[in-house]
């Protein structure tokens, strides 16, 4: 039997975007350009010449997630599944993301459950849903909180949880200098925050990867 496609509704803002008016390419590249000069490096020189270019055209890679809607994501579900209802897990999702204190890197990988209620999700809109938000400035905890915010407003399950492990460049290649030191956060809703035998499952599932 052919799956049942539903569409959600309605959409919750996104959040961690501006509304202020973007610079046009030329005022970012000579942004770049005076970055380059502070450092005391020489933007003329052969090497640097094209930099600010490419620069610009990194960030619109490294931050696309200002530009893409995650609750549009989830908004499309499969509801013939064949009554199930039991917990959807997807771990080991990796990622990158940016520091918005030092605008330096972290990565690692994310972890997300949640029970249905109104069918399910492709499994790759989980993962995608995970790259807009880390493709912004960033702190982990916030993107702990963003992804299940708009898990448990869109979908509506009846519980979720997420877990993001990552290390940070911002305390590894600068500050403290600790390489190698990583960072967890969890977040969790519905069943999960309400059940301790829930977190103790999504934790021995984590575990057995």
């Amino acid at each position: 039997m052919d799956a049942v496609v539903k569409t959600l509704s309605p959409r919750p803002a996104t959040s961690g975007q501006s509304n202020a008016a973007r610079p046009s390419r030329e005022e970012a590249e000579a942004a770049v350009e005076v970055l380059l000069r502070w450092a005391g490096d020489d933007p003329a020189r052969e090497g640097l010449r094209d930099t600010p270019k490419r620069v610009v055209k990194a960030y619109e890679e490294l931050y696309r997630g200002y530009r893409e809607d995650g609750p549009a994501l989830l908004e499309t579900v499969f509801e013939e599944v064949e009554g199930y209802d039991d917990l959807v897990l997807v771990r080991d999702i990796p990622f990158t993301s940016h520091c918005e204190h030092h605008m330096v890197p972290f990565f690692g990988r994310a972890h997300i459950a949640y029970y249905p209620s109104q069918g399910v999700v492709g499994l790759s809109k989980l993962a995608r849903l995970v790259d807009v938000y880390a493709r912004r400035l960033q702190t982990q905890e916030a993107l702990t909180a963003q992804i299940i915010q708009t898990m448990t407003q869109v979908l509506k399950p009846r519980g979720a949880a997420v877990m993001i492990e990552a290390e940070h460049m911002c305390m590894s290649m600068r500050g403290v200098q600790k390489q190698g030191s990583t960072t967890v956060t969890t977040q969790f809703a519905g069943l999960f925050r309400d059940e301790p035998a829930e977190q103790a499952r999504f934790f021995t599932l984590l575990r057995g990867r």
